[in-house]
């Protein structure tokens, strides 16, 4: 499926938006998994844990193979490129200067200083 970049950010987007999803991605982090050890921590049928898997092929942040009898997924990270440089387009956030932050708490909390 050839998608444009929209389309395509479209689809990362959709499919980061459900928890589920966002979790599946997560325990990909760590290796490569067979789609039966996908579904093992979820309370929901094999059946919901492939339509979130093709969701996330679509999309992809995943990629699926038939090793033998079992079929595999495994982590795309270069699919999240686009929506990375998305985000990053509305500008550098500055850090949170958190020693500024407490003065300014101390100062605000002392009150007008008597002089």
């Amino acid at each position: 499926m050839d998608l444009s970049a929209a389309a395509r950010l479209d689809a990362v987007f959709a499919a980061l938006a459900d928890p589920t999803r966002r979790a599946i991605l997560t325990m990909l982090l760590e290796d490569d998994m067979a789609v039966t050890d996908v579904a093992a921590p979820f309370q929901m049928s094999l059946a919901a844990i492939s339509k979130h898997l093709t969701i996330l092929a679509e999309a992809g942040l995943i990629s699926q193979e038939k090793r033998g009898r079992v079929k595999w997924c495994k982590l795309e990270p270069a699919a999240m490129e686009g929506a990375i440089v998305w985000i990053q387009s509305f500008g550098a956030f500055e850090p949170l200067d958190l020693d500024a932050f407490e003065r300014f708490l101390e100062t605000e909390l002392q009150g007008p200083q008597a002089e």
